[in-house]
């Protein structure tokens, strides 16, 4: 804010919310926070206050009537907020999230006169960049969730055979997971399809010969892991099968040694596309990873359309992937890693291969 020359900001997005507050709120829910120049944070929450928050003021709105979710709570949150700040000193330059900034929100702001004729400043691109360092305690959720995704696999190698539906795969690992957790998921995904790249499950059921993709994020409050394995339906692939699994295995080994503070993605793309396409060309055509938080996408980006370099305390996946009608239809994999200053930590240490 002081390198911006910003005396307030107003976020109204829940996953920014959180990461200022601690505190999680629903989708059904439109709760606001605002941080001035001075540190003073305050919190617009639905209902009541929460039991915990890290907030020097906290504010209510009533987000449901007689147990009905009101469908005007933008209006009634930025109203409260604007109550909220009518102490604080009014704002000059006004940072808001552009994707999000309401009108009601504009309009309860200027009618307390706390920013009237202020600058708007877009703070979002701030906000993801400092949301890449991952704190303590996100790194304890994230390796949650990441942990669930291990036994979510464990059970998948004991279920997956020919003739089991991808609705009963998803049934018992979404299960797994919450078992795991202790608590609902508060996320899911991503692919359940045999046979295919992706997508979600359906009544069919695996056969015998294919491979089967299971792209797997489920989050623990908020925040998300994302890990794939492929498994052999039947659990006797193919030479071919075989010979295109370790040229995709082999990119971890290389992920480990090459990447480091400071290392270009968008190198790190370009040589492992290099040798995938020297196996199969064109046959690895997606990006190579990403990072994940409270977005199951974030910086930093492998991926050519972004010139990003990898940041202490950034956590990100890495996805090659070989696709081709003669692989039945083709594999990924994906392990999640944490920069340290060294180098890179492992954070998905669960089994690689096709049938073990």
């Amino acid at each position: 804010m002081r390198q911006q020359d910003v005396d307030l900001v107003i976020v109204t997005r829940r996953e920014q919310i959180q990461w200022l507050t601690g505190v999680r709120y629903r989708e059904v829910f439109e709760p606001a926070a605002a941080l001035d120049s001075q540190g003073h944070l305050t919190l617009v929450a639905p209902n009541r206050e929460p039991e915990q928050a890290a907030a020097d003021a906290v504010v209510t709105y009533e987000a449901q009537w007689t147990s009905t979710l009101r469908n005007d709570q933008r209006e009634a949150s930025s109203l409260a907020l604007s109550q909220a700040l009518q102490s604080r000193p009014p704002a000059r330059r006004l940072g808001v999230e552009f994707s999000s900034f309401a009108p009601h929100l504009g309009q309860a702001i200027n009618a307390t006169a706390r920013s009237v004729n202020a600058d708007l400043v877009d703070i979002e691109p701030a906000l993801y960049r400092l949301r890449r360092h991952k704190e303590p305690d996100e790194l304890e959720l994230l390796r949650s969730a990441i942990a669930a995704t291990g036994a979510m696999y464990h059970r998948a190698r004991e279920i997956v055979e020919p003739g089991i539906s991808e609705l009963e795969v998803f049934n018992q690992l979404q299960s797994v997971a919450v078992e795991h957790l202790g608590e609902m998921l508060t996320g899911t995904g991503n692919d359940y399809q045999s046979g295919q790249r992706g997508g979600p499950p359906r009544p069919q059921r695996a056969q015998a010969g294919e491979l089967y993709i299971l792209d797997l994020g489920p989050a623990f409050r908020g925040y998300f892991a994302d890990n794939c394995r492929t498994l052999s339906v039947g659990k006797n692939p193919t030479d071919q099968q075989l010979a295109a699994w370790e040229q995709v295995a082999r990119v971890f080994p290389l992920v480990e040694q090459r990447v480091k503070p400071g290392y270009r993605c968008q190198a790190l793309y370009e040589e492992v596309k290099a040798a995938l396409d020297q196996f199969m060309p064109g046959s690895f055509n997606h990006h190579l990873g990403h990072g994940i938080g409270l977005n199951p996408h974030e910086a930093p980006h492998v991926n050519p359309r972004w010139d990003d370099t990898f940041e202490v305390g950034d956590v990100f996946t890495i996805e090659p992937g070989l696709y081709a009608p003669e692989l039945r239809a083709g594999l990924r994999l994906e392990n999640d890693y944490l920069v340290t200053d060294e180098g890179v930590e492992l954070l998905s240490d669960f089994p690689l291969s096709y049938v073990a």
